[in-house]
């Protein structure tokens, strides 16, 4: 039977650890770290995104500006408050939920908000940096994954790993993180072929699909380290995208769904804040 790698525990041992070195920068500057928040619409799972990093926000002594927008509101108007924010010495980190609601360019939301306040990491400038290695914000969720795996001492070093899922958010700058550990990493996708045979390759199972129970026992090889990124929202409740009951009878190590890699990207963005104001305002 598969170790659990408890994430919700790992992120609130995180969370404490970050609060000391708030406590201890508002002690050297005399300056609270702020992060704004926008949300628009009211997608019922971005509510609650959106409520769990306002929360750990305000737990480890941040400031929390929450911004909520309604499904109607216009992307010039969506534009005109980041650059507000942009402008605004006193914040430190700017997160805008996504999805936007249908007809707004997301791209051209992201593209506004400085490099420096990008806390999701998702700004181009940011994305390029990891890429060639240099220190930059990284995506919240592969920052998550990665921390998680260094923590319960899983040597990463000249393994396979498999990332499932080629997004922008997660399995691109997944892979970089993957690569930068010195794994060998393949990349599987809508479009991969003999899929199965691929994932019983990998050391390390990453996915990132959405698609609830897809990762089957057959697909994954004995003592691999699956990570399940999925969060999909089913009849029976929230499911990952792996078959946990059957899968974690067959790794190694196994991350649940919930309270596995959620957890710990809403502790990367608090980290990435805390990060983004000792660069912009320095002890």
């Amino acid at each position: 039977m598969a170790i659990l790698i408890d994430g919700k525990k790992l992120s609130a041992e995180i969370k404490d650890e970050i609060k000391e070195k708030v406590n201890e920068y508002f002690q050297k500057t005399n300056r609270q770290i702020t992060l704004a928040v926008i949300l628009v619409g009211n997608d019922p799972a971005s509510s609650v995104y959106v409520k769990n990093k306002i929360k750990a926000t305000e737990y480890v002594g941040m400031k929390s500006l929450s911004y909520i927008l309604p499904e109607t509101a216009t992307e010039e108007e969506i534009k005109e408050l980041i650059i507000t924010l942009a402008n605004d010495d006193g914040v430190d980190g700017i997160l805008v939920q996504l999805p936007l609601p249908k007809g707004i360019n997301e791209r051209a939301i992201l593209d506004l908000i400085p490099a420096e306040k990008d806390v999701d990491g998702f700004k181009a400038e940011n994305v390029g940096k990891l890429l060639l290695g240099e220190e930059t914000t990284i995506s919240c969720t592969p920052y998550g994954v990665i921390t998680m795996l260094k923590k319960y001492g899983i040597e990463l070093s000249g393994k396979n790993a498999v990332v499932v899922g080629r997004s922008n958010i997660v399995g691109k700058p997944m892979s970089i993180l993957l690569l930068q550990e010195n794994c060998t990493v393949t990349i599987c996708h809508s479009k991969t072929e003999n899929l199965k045979e691929i994932t019983k390759t990998a050391d390390i199972l990453v996915s990132a699909i959405g698609k609830p129970n897809f990762i089957k026992e057959d697909m994954v090889k004995d003592g691999a380290v699956v990570i399940d990124v999925g969060i999909n929202r089913t009849e029976e409740g929230i499911k990952g995208d792996v078959d946990f009951d059957n899968v974690s009878k067959k790794a190694s190590y196994i991350t649940p769904v919930p309270g596995g890699v959620g957890p710990m990207t809403i502790s990367m963005l608090i980290l990435n804040t805390l990060n983004s104001a000792k660069r912009r305002k320095p002890c």
